[in-house]
């Protein structure tokens, strides 16, 4: 095979997403901590299939423009860092192929570089013996055979051979992963992902291991779940999730896409517009769609149109018996910070001391690019500073500041203490990178300690764990593991509380007691009889304490 198009490589598109979708699971097995919330398989998986959405959509036989709607699939969809890192490899391979209609092995070969070199560059500290090692390893093959090699079946095979070897090569490179006894996880969704683009190549099945739901049913899925908890039916105020895209002509209305959106909001809410030079995509809750359609029309070529019940829909997935309050459209303001937890109480908390609003997510459930530019826009702000409280979700919160349109900066806050202490630092009179620096500042001062639970036996610093096994976290090491809850949250205080301190807050979680809760607060006196100990009831799950030292 001399090259491919745009219609052959959708369909490696597919095949890739299908076999990590299958993988999923393994490969959030393969997550070093034994923590109940290794989930970069989910995140990948769910990253991919919105890629994979986009792509389906895409029939033009331009392989250019099938990159390009994998690209945008992938970047509103990102999970976590390695659907993040996913994202920008084929953001960049997207760019560099826009203007190819199809792809020589040579052409295949830099696209697969310029990815790397792209997702290289979003990581601040890339770090190798990961899925950036794996991907880099396997465009420096392809690179390598590009101008002897004429067959794009052959070299890819090769360019797959090799980030399966660079993928064993990882324990070597990170010791932690030897020491556990496994291979990168992210590193082994990207081999999974290829492998897909392989068989498609060939013409190949691969083995199967359940069945597969369409992208679009996995996507809608996650959708629906994010609004199913946060209104009753006859609160939706826009009933009909509009989505389509406008191919531009000659002859219609020339397109400004800061127009076009502002023209559209008038419409709806939830409205979402990414375009390029030949197309825009749009997303929007409306109650009136036949109207949107029409507007998008001055602009081109409707096509890809889909519009659902939301009202049916949400019946449907609670019924009409659910009662939760119902979130109202923001009025707009100057300033609003955005952040994110796990657990009605901490929400509540951080909501009492200045966050505007706080999207459910963080162990186990990082939100995507696209669920944090929605709360963006939900919250109406005309400035906003996004605080992710999970070292996993800080890439896609750094992407969705980029896309907000709006002034959005990132505090890296790595856990729930340190969202705390930097909401408090947070001055509505200073400007975005005035409070970014500020707040970041404040959440490097707080130490941070949480307990959980093991999923699986493994030896991690020289420490046993057994499953169902407590383990205590100090900032993001391991230092205890027990079966007693009690005397692993007292030795993990006990390592974090000093003379200095001089408050403790605990938030107990689901698995955890009001009453436990105070019995660590009388061993936190024995331990400094100074410091200040409050108590939240987080009500997060999995990990039934969290503690943040001051």
């Amino acid at each position: 095979m001399k090259s491919i198009d745009g219609i052959q490589f959708a369909e490696m598109v597919r095949m890739g997403a299908h076999h990590l979708h299958q993988n999923a699971d393994y490969v959030d097995t393969l997550n070093v901590f034994p923590v109940p919330d290794g989930d970069t398989g989910t995140n990948m998986n769910l990253s991919m299939s919105s890629g994979a959405k986009e792509t389906e959509a895409q029939t033009d036989a331009h392989i250019g423009k099938t990159a390009q709607a994998l690209s945008k699939g992938l970047l509103m969809g990102a999970r976590g860092n390695s659907g993040v890192i996913l994202s920008q490899l084929f953001r960049g391979f997207g760019k560099e192929i826009t203007n190819d209609a199809e792809l020589s092995p040579r052409r295949l070969a830099e696209g697969l570089q310029h990815g790397v070199d792209t997702a290289y560059k979003a990581v601040m500290k890339p770090v190798e013996g990961t899925i950036l090692t794996v991907a880099k390893d396997a465009a420096k093959k392809a690179v390598e055979l590009a101008d002897k090699e004429q067959d794009i079946i052959r070299l890819f095979e090769a360019t797959v051979e090799e980030a399966k070897a660079s993928l064993q090569r990882t324990p070597d490179l990170l010791p932690v992963l030897k020491e556990v006894g496994v291979v990168d996880s992210g590193g082994q969704g990207l081999v999974y992902v290829y492998e897909g683009f392989l068989a498609a190549l060939k013409g190949e099945k691969l083995p199967e291991r359940q069945d597969m739901k369409s992208m679009d049913d996995m996507v809608k899925t996650e959708h629906h779940k994010s609004v199913a908890g946060f209104m009753n039916t006859d609160e939706i105020e826009f009933g009909y999730c509009t989505e389509f895209m406008v191919k531009f002509e000659d002859g219609k209305k020339a397109f400004d896409e800061e127009a076009f959106r502002n023209d559209l909001s008038v419409y709806g809410d939830s409205l979402l517009v990414i375009s390029d030079e030949e197309i825009a995509k749009v997303h929007v809750h409306a109650e009136e769609p036949g109207k949107v359609l029409t507007y998008g029309q001055q602009y081109g070529s409707l096509i890809s149109m889909k519009i659902e019940n939301m009202r049916q829909q949400h019946t449907d997935i609670v019924g009409e018996g659910h009662q939760k309050e119902a979130v109202k459209p923001a009025e707009t303001h100057p300033y609003a910070v955005v952040t994110v937890a796990m657990g009605e109480g901490i929400a509540e908390l951080l909501k009492s001391i200045g966050a505007s609003t706080v999207i459910e997510g963080g162990q186990t459930m990082n939100p995507s690019t696209e669920d944090i530019v929605k709360a963006i826009q939900a919250v109406g702000a005309e400035r906003v500073l996004i605080l992710p409280n999970n070292k996993n979700i800080i890439m896609a919160a750094e992407q969705a500041a980029e896309v907000a349109g709006i002034e959005a900066a990132v505090v890296p806050t790595k856990n729930v203490p340190q969202g705390m202490a930097a909401l408090l630092a947070f001055n509505p009179e200073a400007s975005v990178e005035n409070n970014r620096d500020a707040m970041t500042d404040a959440a490097s001062l707080v130490k941070t300690g949480q307990v959980t639970h093991a999923v699986r036996d493994t030896s991690i610093d020289g420490i046993e764990i057994k499953k169902d096994d407590f383990m205590g976290i100090a900032e993001s090491k391991i230092v205890i593991a027990a079966p007693e809850l009690k005397n692993v949250a007292q030795e993990l205080l006990r390592q974090l509380i000093d003379e200095e301190s001089e408050i403790v807050t605990i938030l107990y979680g689901e698995d955890s007691t009001e009453k436990a809760a105070k019995e660590l607060a009388e061993f936190i006196g024995t331990l400094n009889d100074e410091a200040e100990v409050e108590i939240h009831h987080g009500r997060q799950p999995l990990y039934p304490y969290i503690f943040s030292i001051e």
